[in-house]
């Protein structure tokens, strides 16, 4: 079945939105991405459109999106929904068990030690490893670290693009849009989600429950409704909010 067409973006939506493979494009490491000036702008004059209404829903830290960000001060979510700066500038977070993430700190620092191209980026809330240069181990390492994930009560194992994060269960993409929709100036619009993992799938149906525009950027499975083809295709299309006169509500 033929998925129904985009409708243009609007300024009276409320929209949050997915950095890595959604706004910008993918490294070979998460240090490696380039956050350019036109995305910056682009960020910041939807914000101000859409009267505050937009907010970044990713799987880095808040201290790495605020640092690419530089002086472009939105609200923001961190750590896949673990911790959250709202739009009044409070910020919220939810942590792993401190005892089980030395273990599993130690343990897969072990495991990188072995296997040169893995990399293990420890976020503080969350472990992600990273195989993307590595990607002939995908099958074990999914296999141990759900074994690891299994020994400790109330954590689970996030899978993504060429990477495996481990984090507390019940905090996702979409219990952030739902935490940012019950607040000012996201409350009572229509929410607009884009991503492109496998993360971000509790975002789009989180949108879909509150009949607002789940949008999957490229190709694969999705519980998306809408669909956009790359990085430019979303720029471009949430630029054609700016050019909509509308009453912010």
């Amino acid at each position: 079945m033929a998925r129904p067409a985009l409708p243009p973006a609007r300024p009276h939506w409320a929209y949050f939105l997915d950095v890595d493979g959604t706004l910008i494009e993918f490294a070979d490491t998460p240090g490696g991405v380039h956050v350019d000036d036109a995305l910056l702008g682009l960020v910041a004059r939807l914000h101000h459109a859409c009267g505050g209404a937009l907010a970044l829903v990713s799987g880095r830290t808040l201290a790495d999106l605020e640092h690419r960000l530089g002086s472009v001060r939105i609200p923001l979510a961190g750590q896949h929904g673990l911790e959250r700066r709202d739009a009044a500038g409070r910020c919220h977070t939810h942590a792993t068990p401190p005892v089980a993430k030395r273990e599993l700190r130690r343990r897969l620092d072990a495991v990188v030690a072995r296997h040169p191209g893995l990399l293990l980026e420890d976020k503080g809330l969350t472990l992600a490893l990273h195989y993307r240069q590595a990607p002939a181990l995908a099958a074990w390492l999914h296999r141990l670290l759900a074994s690891w994930v299994a020994e400790v009560d109330d954590l689970q194992l996030q899978k993504g693009k060429r990477v495996l994060e481990i984090k507390p269960a019940g905090f996702d993409k979409g219990s952030a849009i739902a935490e940012f929709m019950a607040e000012a100036p996201f409350q009572n619009r229509v929410p607009v989600f884009i991503g492109d993992d496998v993360t971000d799938e509790h975002g789009f149906a989180r949108v879909n429950l509150l009949g607002g525009h789940s949008i999957k950027v490229g190709a694969g499975r999705t519980a998306a409704r809408y669909r956009l083809t790359d990085v430019a295709a979303v720029r471009g299309w949430l630029a054609g909010a700016l050019q909509v006169p509308g009453e912010i509500t």
